[in-house]
């Protein structure tokens, strides 16, 4: 694994700002993709480091949701289709020839879905990781209910969960810009749920969560097991929501031996 705290996390290629999938390589042959969904609120910019800690032969994948960044034009998502299905569409060519799909949070629910379109299409992804998230055919435990909340409950509802910087929801100016996104989003969190005769994928899934997460808590990580006959394994680290984020090593232990085709880290449950 490559890449340290103090080296330079900026990509070797820079994808153009409005790509539904940004599309980041590591240096020489791509043996698998790993494709990022971000959380509710999320913009591709905030997973772009994860190229510096992944290996070289990983393809680095990141869908670039609408409302946000470049895309700030288009229309806001209404309903998890919204979001899942411009990044199917846009996947560059070759790279769902070994694809892991990964979702945290909300990406989880639409990590999900795109994995159950590429199935559909014949082009059934290597695996599945879920983040801090619940199972898709359960009901949302942490709803938001944004549409009851004004800027302040919102802003105060998105500090707790942890992962934006703080400094930005307490200006003004940045408030205006990326709300409306983070409110479109939580309402899909919110409502989403797929049948759970229908929530099947055909590959090993993988889950990893926070000990302290109150969003997603470790003990419902293992509901995703319902979902898939192909191999199943749980991981939780110390943390919250946003876990990952201090859990660095550990977080990419585990990504890194789920692309590299087996699920070993030293935190398993």
């Amino acid at each position: 694994m490559r890449g340290t705290h103090d080296d330079d996390p900026s990509p070797a290629f820079t994808p153009a700002p409005d790509d539904v999938v940004w599309d980041l390589p590591g240096e020489g042959e791509q043996r698998v993709s790993l494709l990022v969904l971000p959380h509710a609120g999320g913009n591709a910019h905030a997973y772009a480091e994860w190229r510096a800690y992944l290996p070289a032969d990983v393809r680095l994948l990141i869908g670039q949701y609408p409302g946000r960044g470049a895309r700030f034009a288009e229309d806001l998502p209404r309903d998890v289709a919204d979001l899942a299905g411009p990044v199917v569409a846009a996947l560059p060519a070759g790279a769902t020839d070994e694809l892991v799909v990964l979702g945290h949070s909300m990406g989880s629910l639409v990590a999900f879905e795109v994995v159950r379109a590429l199935q559909a299409a014949g082009r059934t992804p290597r695996a599945l990781v879920a983040s801090a998230c619940r199972a898709p055919f359960l009901a949302n435990p942490a709803a938001v209910h944004p549409e009851l909340l004004d800027d302040d409950a919102l802003v105060a509802a998105i500090k707790q969960r942890g992962g934006t910087d703080d400094g930005i929801l307490d200006e003004p100016e940045l408030r205006e810009i990326i709300l409306p996104a983070i409110r479109a989003d939580f309402a899909i969190d919110d409502v989403y749920r797929c049948e759970e005769a229908a929530a099947r994928v055909d590959c090993p899934v993988t889950v990893i969560g926070g000990d302290a997460d109150p969003v997603a808590p470790a003990a419902a990580l293992g509901d995703w097991a319902r979902i898939t006959d192909r191999g199943f394994t749980s991981y939780v680290l110390p943390g919250g929501h946003f876990y990952f984020q201090t859990r660095l090593p550990e977080f990419f232990a585990v990504l890194a031996s789920v692309v590299g085709g087996h699920v070993q880290a030293p935190t398993a449950v």
